[in-house]
């Protein structure tokens, strides 16, 4: 049986998705027998219940005080200061493997994976004892790692990107064909595309990822007020448990000139998505869950690190980008109003999008692993 450890977190700073894609992949294993556990940091908004109730082993970090975090002493104490996202791990580096080693120690998976901006080659190799591969998921191409196999999904990335931080035997798996999908994208995406053959602007859905920690859905929803959508239109909200403004957005999607209904922690994703003529959405990981199914998307930038997706996806025609604030009424309605006044310009949107990813990314990397195992 294989044995694999995900070092993962959630929390309302970093958002869900980085766990959320290592669960796509955790189930995958898994169906093939293998023996997943998952650690994780006990942040504000961590995803360690959820995941324990998936079924795997969760083990939770806790948080040092920050006063011993943030000291700034030579040596391996300080290693993670240095980096851009240091600030969402809620330790240094060293304390951090410090303690992941006994997990690992009494675990000793046959692949570790790690899927968290703030940790680097330091740690890796501090740890390096404790496993036979490593695996990293990335997004950046901006620190050292001392891996076996890197994945980063992004749209257009290149394995030129990542040659000068990885060693010379690595295998870079660079691009979107990557992208950690659960199945239930790939076994709906030709009914999604199929009922895009003939578009219209009926199902408008909302997501902004599991946090939404500057209320963004709450920013959209007061925007599309003014604009003058369909009058049998209906507005799907799609917000995670932990969201901090999920009240507030509950209220006011009461007082939408549209049907609005907000649903949270929803099972469904794929269907929702199918069942949607367009999104509004963050440029996260969901962007890939959209594209698979051919889902035309109006996309915020939430974060730095979904800068190059969003503008990747808008140069292919697969999205179109508008920026929050008081100009965001008004970019929604130029966007918006070509759509309704003539809705073939979704079905466009559409191949393009479908283009991008087709649903079989998991396999794919579950390939790469099999193949350095033999």
């Amino acid at each position: 049986m294989m044995k694999v450890a995900f070092r993962t977190d959630a929390s309302l700073q970093i958002g869900t998705g980085h766990v959320m894609r290592c669960l796509t992949l955790a189930d995958a294993l898994a169906a093939r027998g293998a023996d997943c556990q998952f650690i994780c940091g006990a942040h504000e908004g961590n995803l360690i219940e959820f995941i324990r109730s998936k079924g795997y082993v969760a083990h939770a970090l806790p948080i040092p005080h920050e006063a011993s975090v943030a000291s700034t002493a030579p040596g391996p104490a300080a290693s993670t200061l240095d980096l851009a996202h240091a600030h969402w791990l809620g330790a240094t580096q060293a304390q951090d493997a410090e303690a992941c080693a006994p997990i690992l120690a009494a675990h000793r998976p046959d692949w570790l994976i790690v899927d968290h901006y703030a940790l680097d080659a330091r740690w890796e190799r501090a740890l390096a004892p404790h496993y036979c591969k490593l695996m990293v998921i990335d997004d950046l191409a901006d620190r050292p790692h001392a891996c076996d196999l890197l994945l980063d999904q992004t749209f257009g990335r290149e394995a030129a990107d990542y040659r000068p931080h990885v060693p010379a035997d690595c295998r870079l798996l660079c691009g979107s064909q990557y992208a950690l999908l659960r199945p239930e994208f790939a076994a709906l995406r030709p009914y999604s595309l199929q009922r895009r053959a003939q578009p219209a602007l009926r199902e408008l859905l909302i997501t902004m990822g599991g946090v939404d920690k500057d209320n963004a859905t709450g920013q959209v929803l007061q925007a599309l007020r003014t604009c003058p959508l369909p009058a049998d239109c209906r507005i799907t909200v799609v917000m995670g448990a932990t969201a901090p403004w999920l009240e507030e957005v509950r209220t006011q999607a009461q007082g939408m000139p549209w049907p609005t209904r907000v649903l949270v922690g929803v099972s469904d994703m794929a269907q929702l998505m199918a069942d949607s003529d367009i999104a509004i959405g963050a440029a996260g990981a969901t962007s890939w869950e959209r594209c698979c199914l051919g889902m035309p998307t109006i996309m915020l930038v939430l974060a730095d690190n979904q800068r190059k997706v969003a503008q990747g996806l808008e140069q292919w025609g697969a999205a179109k980008l508008i920026n929050l604030g008081q100009s965001a009424t008004r970019q929604l309605r130029e966007l918006l109003l070509p759509v309704i006044d003539d809705p073939a310009q979704l079905l466009n949107m559409s191949d393009c999008a479908a283009s991008v990813v087709d649903g079989s990314g998991v396999n794919a990397v579950m390939r790469q692993m099999e193949v350095h195992d033999e």
